[in-house]
């Protein structure tokens, strides 16, 4: 079984920047990809960006691109979402997420384990 736990949501103004952390325990996230998601209120959940087992390989949102970073540190089972320039459509909560396999994968089914979530509140 694994659990992901994610940390650094909060509450930031319009143009400043937010980090995210997920901690993975259990077995070994570093042979999956793994992916960010958000959800705001009243919406669907949203893929965000997807980074390969190995880390060379990354995908964004067209919403997000250029402005976030998604980077891994396997040595200590770790995603995280490093998020610049931030807007208030940015508001959701994000989770992040493991998949089953080594794809850039941005549909959640093709994920199977999910944290809890984390809240990022932009205000303008």
């Amino acid at each position: 079984q694994v659990q992901l736990i994610e940390s650094g949501g909060g509450l930031v103004q319009a143009g400043g920047s937010l980090r995210l952390s997920c901690a993975a325990s259990g077995r070994t996230a570093s042979d999956y990809t793994m992916g960010w998601f958000r959800q705001a209120p009243g919406t669907e959940r949203e893929f965000v960006a997807a980074i390969s087992r190995g880390g060379i390989g990354t995908t964004y949102a067209d919403s997000v691109k250029g402005r976030f970073t998604i980077s891994r540190d396997n040595a200590k089972n770790t995603v995280s979402l490093q998020m610049n320039s931030l807007k208030p459509e940015d508001t959701a909560i994000y989770y992040c997420a493991q998949s089953f396999g080594s794809g850039l994968y941005k549909s959640s089914p093709a994920y199977r384990y999910w944290g809890q979530g984390t809240q990022v509140t932009v205000s303008s």
